[in-house]
């Protein structure tokens, strides 16, 4: 599976001390090669985004909330980052991409998120290639609740989420279902088998939806040395998610989301790169 990025990311959106910092895409761009992307238009952004959060986040210098940093930068980033994720649904690829995406919801920045890049990708690929049906499977640690708030009334997306339960941001709980969303909290300290049982769920489901794409809001902060969240996935869990993720469609991208852990990330990264493509 091929990687898909912009240098510009080093740069973009400066966050200082934040967790989510440019130093993410830097140490990956250090040793990952990767292909360039173009920027999403505004109007790719508004098949899953109101217009007033476009404008907020063209205009705001300071904080979208009290953990979304803005800056001049931040809007040229955002587009950029689902630009990624767009080109790796283009070409089957993994989109390395900042600010993530996937707590953004229609009206509002959340969560270091800002535009949901991987929902973006998803309208895109329906709207602009003739796709219909997508599946999104989001194993960040963290529930994608954006992802969910703005597909989860569209019949022609499956949205299914493994992810520490209570935790930020609160939503996903065992009683947040639908006809195509699945929500599976875990609790914290699961590791790699409570991860694979889990996925025999995911696999069902995502088999009975029959999609013909499949994307993947792939975070890392489950991993064992992750300094956000509190699971224990080994490297190793990556690489076989990433394979088993493979299998279920007959197209298939990633995009990455969380992940904090500057000295593990670019392994991880690798680690799943070696699953998509096996």
């Amino acid at each position: 599976m091929e990687a898909v990025s912009h240098s510009a990311f080093v740069y973009l959106h400066p966050t200082g001390g934040h967790p989510e910092s440019q130093q993410r895409l830097a140490v990956l761009q250090q040793v990952i090669p990767f292909v360039e992307c173009t920027p999403a238009t505004v109007d790719d952004v508004l098949r899953c985004h109101d217009p007033m959060l476009v404008e907020h986040v063209r205009t705001t210098r300071g904080w979208l909330d009290h953990d979304t940093i803005c800056t001049e930068s931040t809007l040229e980033a955002a587009l950029l980052a689902s630009g990624a994720a767009i080109e790796a649904v283009r070409r089957g690829g993994f989109a390395l991409a900042r600010p993530p995406g996937h707590h953004a919801e229609r009206d509002r920045a959340m969560g270091f998120c800002v535009f949901d890049s991987i929902a973006i990708a998803a309208r895109w690929a329906q709207a602009e290639q003739g796709v219909g049906r997508v599946a999104i499977v989001d194993w960040d640690v963290h529930h994608g609740n954006g992802t969910e708030e703005i597909v989860r009334d569209d019949p022609s997306i499956l949205f299914v989420s493994m992810h520490q339960w209570p935790f930020y941001p609160g939503t996903g709980g065992p009683d947040d279902q639908e006809e195509t969303v699945l929500n599976l909290p875990l609790a914290a300290g699961c590791g790699d088998h409570e991860y694979f049982a889990a996925w025999r769920t995911v696999e069902q489901a995502v088999t009975r939806f029959d999609p013909e794409l499949l994307l993947v809001s792939c975070g890392f902060d489950a991993h064992i040395d992750d300094p956000l969240a509190g699971m224990r996935l080994s490297t190793g869990a990556f690489t076989e998610l990433a394979r088993r993720a493979a299998k279920l469609a007959p197209r298939v991208a990633a995009v990455l989301e969380g992940g904090y852990n500057l000295r593990t990330l670019p392994a991880l990264v690798e680690a799943a790169l070696e699953g998509f493509a096996a």
